[in-house]
């Protein structure tokens, strides 16, 4: 098939758009000059007396119209024009009162000046198919033009789909698209790509599956956080499958017109059972899958939303197993699905896109760090333990910003430094040189870190440290980066060092000072949460016991609380006993502790950035092994 190019679109649509205007212009044309000339009765009479009047029509015993000799009208430029539009160059018109007094009237005349001008009637309209098309065909040609130059493009799908409004909006892929993302270029997450592999397969090669009685799954849900990389799995599905794939989010179903988003399921479905055997990728599906009935405030706001649903319910349990339609979807609250759109028939496979771990890290950074000119400082193992908890995005943005820091003091290739300060960027945000400071206040922000430093320094489960700043970044004054151990389980003992550390800051700033500031907002949200969750989720209090009230569908619309008063004060009495028993704790170490605080807080101050080395030469080796 001969596909018309770019360029003789345009010359197409420059020639519709002057043809227009010449219809334009000649439609401006027959409005000026089509109405002939109007005078009054006593000016023809005039007129008559010179017998220069050739013809004289009355009609319909309403009006005259009379034609002068062709040599007595006027020249203008109207004359050089091949066809005149409005008629007879030469015509005039005029009303009459009453047909018999005029005709007797101009009887009179002629008798009196011996003319021979004829007379005649015409009791029809003098009307013909030209003059209708010259009276009315600029309108036709006006209309056509406003569908052509606006309800065409708007049917078409560029203005707002005002007319395919109940159509999907599904993006299709298949062989005509180049899409170069495979596989191989996603790093880490080898168990979902297995998971994947294994759909793809399905559809290349179904009698493999069939042939013992099994069933292909029609569907598969991607669970995890943010940037994890489940839309990249899709988009590797796409460049991996030999099969069309069509791809959409769940907010594309959602309009404000009633029933458009169940008609744009059904559409969606019946293109799909056209391009069978193909994959449906539906991102954020939560948008339009979150469980029914729940927000029942909210009224009858949540139909749309809800009749969506059901018609995707309908869609996806309709298939006969013929119909080789796998609906792959991705959600990261995966809390608050509707259980229908979970059960097996429909969502088959629940694969879950975590977080990477160190080693995947480590081939995460390989592939972004492709594109990037390293110089031979930077260690990918040393940054990968650098990063705990960071996503595929978080890394894909921190070898980017790297690059940008690089070439802002314009370097040949990115160095270690680079990115340490690309981290600590995306971590705590930019440096804020322009903040000023009083003296007392940034002595004060000194001793806090460092009292998070010490504290954290003699607790044994405490993350190991890397350095303390009191640069501003961001919303904070200064901050203490620490290296967290990556582990499955969190013990009791793990949640107190941490509790422990935290309120450091604050007590230091008792121990020196003799006051407290509000610097610790942030250690207080922290510690408040930690305790709370391990009274009331973890059951890692003695007095409430083996007990969580932990909500998993996170209902805020809850007024009553799973437990009575009486429990609730037993609850608020232990989280405030684990925090002044481990604020307690935090004191005690750092007034044995009191000269080193003093010295490092000093340190701090003067070279407002220190390591763990500074740490060593103060307070010797750390007495537990990382």
């Amino acid at each position: 098939m001969i596909k018309k190019s770019k360029k003789n679109k345009n010359y197409i649509n420059i020639f519709l758009y002057l043809f227009f205007f010449i219809i334009f212009l000649v439609g401006l044309l027959q409005v000026v000059t089509f109405e002939k000339n109007r005078i009054d009765q006593d000016s023809f009479f005039k007129i008559l007396t010179t017998g220069k009047v050739k013809k004289v029509f009355i009609k319909h015993k309403e009006s005259v119209v009379f034609e002068l000799h062709d040599h007595n009208y006027k020249s203008n430029w109207l004359n050089f024009i091949p066809i005149h539009l409005g008629g007879k160059r030469n015509s005039y018109e005029f009303d009459i009162g009453d047909v018999v007094l005029f005709q007797k009237k101009l009887e009179d005349y002629k008798r009196l000046y011996d003319l021979k001008t004829t007379v005649e009637f015409h009791n029809r309209p003098d009307y013909s198919l030209i003059r209708f098309i010259l009276d009315y065909g600029f309108f036709f040609v006006f209309i056509f033009m406003i569908y052509f130059l606006f309800f065409r493009k708007i049917g078409s799908g560029t203005g707002g789909q005002l007319f395919n409004i109940g159509k999907s909006k599904a993006r299709l892929f298949d062989e005509n698209n180049n899409v170069k993302i495979t596989f191989k270029d996603i790093a880490g997450l080898q168990e979902a790509k297995e998971e994947i592999q294994e759909i793809v397969d399905f559809l290349r090669n179904p009698d493999r599956y069939t042939r013992l009685g099994g069933q292909i799954p029609k569907g598969a849900l991607l669970i995890g956080p943010p940037g994890t990389g489940k839309t990249l799995l899709a988009k590797a599905v796409a460049g991996e499958a030999k099969v069309p794939f069509f791809s959409l989010a769940g907010p594309d179903f959602v309009e404000m017109f009633v029933g458009v988003g169940a008609s744009r399921v059904r559409d969606l479905f019946e293109r799909a059972k056209a391009k069978s055997p193909c994959i449906i990728f539906i991102d954020e599906i939560d948008a339009i899958g979150r469980a029914r009935g729940r927000n029942y405030i909210n009224g009858g706001a949540n139909d749309e939303r809800e009749s969506t649903l059901n018609q995707l319910l309908t869609e996806m349990d309709g298939f006969s197993t013929s119909v080789q339609v796998i609906v792959m979807a991705a959600t990261n609250r995966a809390d608050v699905l509707d259980n229908a759109l979970l059960r097996p028939g429909r969502f088959d496979r629940t694969i879950i896109v975590d977080l990477p771990e160190l080693n995947e890290r480590k081939e995460i950074f390989k592939v972004h760090l492709k594109k990037i000119i390293t110089s031979d400082s930077v260690d990918i193992e040393f940054l990968s333990k650098q990063t705990p908890g960071f996503s595929g995005a978080d890394i894909a943005n921190v070898c980017n910003e790297s690059a940008l820091i690089a070439a802002r003091k314009n370097k040949k290739n990115v160095d270690y430094q680079d990115f340490l300060d690309a981290i600590d960027r995306i971590i705590g945000g930019l440096e804020k040189k322009s903040k000023i400071i009083k003296p007392n206040e940034k002595k004060r922000i000194s001793v806090h870190e460092i009292g998070h430093a010490i504290v954290s320094w003699f607790l044994e489960f405490a993350a190991p440290l890397v350095k303390v700043t009191i640069i501003p970044r961001g919303r904070y004054l200064g901050a203490a980066w620490y290296l967290p151990e990556e582990r499955q389980l969190t013990t009791i003992h793990h949640m107190l060092d941490e509790i422990c550390s935290l309120l450091g800051g604050r007590a230091a700033e008792y121990i020196i000072f003799h006051s407290v500031s509000t610097g610790a907002l942030n250690d207080l949200e922290r510690v408040t949460k930690q305790a709370k969750s391990m009274v009331t989720i973890f059951g890692l209090n003695e007095k409430i016991g083996n007990v969580s009230y932990y909500d998993p569908s996170n209902n805020e619309f809850y007024i009553s609380k799973p437990y009575s008063e009486k429990t609730a004060q037993i609850i608020d009495d232990e989280i405030f006993n684990i925090v002044d028993n481990q604020y307690n704790r935090a004191l005690d170490i750092l007034y044995k502790n009191k000269n080193h605080l003093i010295k490092l807080s000093d340190r701090l101050l003067e070279k407002e950035v220190i390591f763990t080395e500074d740490l060593e030469e103060i307070l010797g080796n750390r007495p537990f092994v990382v």
